[in-house]
């Protein structure tokens, strides 16, 4: 059956062609019995019988699985089905544009960044704690819509791969890049690989260049499994250290060395996004070149998103983008703003006792965040203000002289 001259899918008329996928064709389409738009991602399905049909159990049991998943952060699923030698899934159309696509646009500002993570992090721990693992998690499979609203795609398709790893033909089915080290290796993964995965995007995200990347395969694969990344703040100064912890823990290399669920991941984000909210809510002094690269004035435009769900606006002015992958109408919801009050020091004493590490390296960062971050706002703030900062100056000169009074 020619995906070109495809016009039905069991009840769904085809509409339009919406992209290739790894696995199959997605399409545009309409549920005549309810009346509404889908989008259907098709599989091929293996000309083997015996595999084909331990395929097919397995496709129609991730589906279930998937399709149970109700959540603000997850594409929701509302049919599977097979025609001939196509097993296909219908699912609710999302109308905007891939994280993949984002992030070919320039760097990610930052707490657009956080936020986008953590609410992955959210879908992530709703599917974990019902026993569902995404196994692909990258940019590719993270669709932003209306409201910021960042919805995991593709759960239920990724496990039905006979192996991350296809070792007959060395062919990489999947992101490699994206891999944690046990599905490079072809070790069993479960929920902590996805945490790994959504690491690995997050580094991407804040640093603006991946933390593993080699000329073949095999360097590739080494780096995943066996050396260490560098600090995103070695290549985003802008970067807080706090973050480096986080991404630090997410891509430890041992699964158990990981963040244990990804519930924990999101309020670790979360609290590093208000630390980023109170640093950013300091006005820059003028000529302070820290303040000008979290602005984003590093030669690149800082990209963000508009209200509009297929729209990118950065300092230049507002760049519009297509739609792209399997994208689609999604429920109303309300985002509301992260407070200024929510209080990070105890995340950030946490974080530190968890990630410290044999090597250092981890140490080392965390020795980097004296003072206390409260105490770097209050600081930050009395230097910062000209009125202020001559003040403290006053009273410290004063004081210098009354000591030298005083022992004179």
């Amino acid at each position: 059956m020619a995906g070109a001259a495809l016009t039905q899918l069991g009840r769904y008329r085809i509409l339009a062609e919406l992209g290739h996928g790894a696995m199959g064709v997605v399409y545009k389409a309409e549920d005549p019995l309810l009346n509404r738009t889908v989008a259907i991602k098709t599989i091929i399905m293996s000309a083997d019988a015996a595999e084909r049909a331990e395929y097919e159990r397995r496709f129609y049991q991730e589906a279930k699985a998937a399709g149970g998943l109700n959540h603000p952060n997850v594409i929701t699923i509302h049919d599977v089905g097979r025609e001939g030698d196509i097993a296909y899934m219908a699912m609710e159309l999302l109308e905007g544009v891939e994280l993949r696509e984002v992030m070919r646009r320039g760097p990610v500002a930052l707490p657009l960044a956080l936020e986008i993570a953590a609410q992955v992090a959210d879908g992530l721990a709703f599917a974990h704690e019902r026993g569902v693992v995404h196994r692909d998690i990258k940019p590719g499979n993270i669709m932003i819509v209306r409201d910021r609203r960042a919805k995991i795609m593709d759960f239920g398709i990724a496990r039905m791969r006979v192996s991350d790893v296809r070792t007959q033909t060395g062919a990489i089915l999947g992101s490699p890049k994206y891999m944690s080290p046990e599905q490079v290796a072809g070790r069993p993964a479960d929920h902590r690989s996805d945490i790994f995965s959504l690491g690995v995007v997050l580094y991407e995200l804040a640093a603006g260049a991946p933390p593993f990347t080699a000329p073949d395969m095999a360097q590739l694969m080494h780096q995943i499994t066996s050396t260490a990344h560098r600090p995103p703040s070695s290549v985003n100064p802008s970067v807080p250290a706090m973050l480096d912890l986080i991404i630090a823990k997410a891509l430890e290399k041992a699964s158990d060395a990981r963040y244990q669920s990804a519930a924990e991941l999101a309020a670790d984000l979360r609290a590093c996004l208000a630390e980023v909210a109170d640093r950013e809510s300091v006005p820059p002094a003028a000529g302070d070149v820290t303040a000008r690269l979290d602005a984003g004035t590093t030669g690149r435009a800082m990209v963000d998103l508009e209200l509009a769900p297929t729209q990118l606006h950065d300092t230049a002015g507002v760049k519009t983008v297509k739609s792209g992958g399997i994208g689609g109408a999604t429920d109303a919801g309300t985002h509301l703003p992260l407070s200024r009050k929510f209080d990070s020091s105890e995340a950030l004493r946490r974080l530190t006792e968890r990630t410290r590490s044999s090597d250092g390296v981890v140490e080392a960062q965390a020795a980097s965040l004296a003072p206390s971050p409260g105490a770097q706002v209050i600081l930050n703030r009395l230097w910062r203000d000209p009125v202020r900062r001559t003040f403290t100056a006053a009273v410290i000169t004063a004081a210098v002289i009354a000591l030298a009074i005083a022992f004179l």
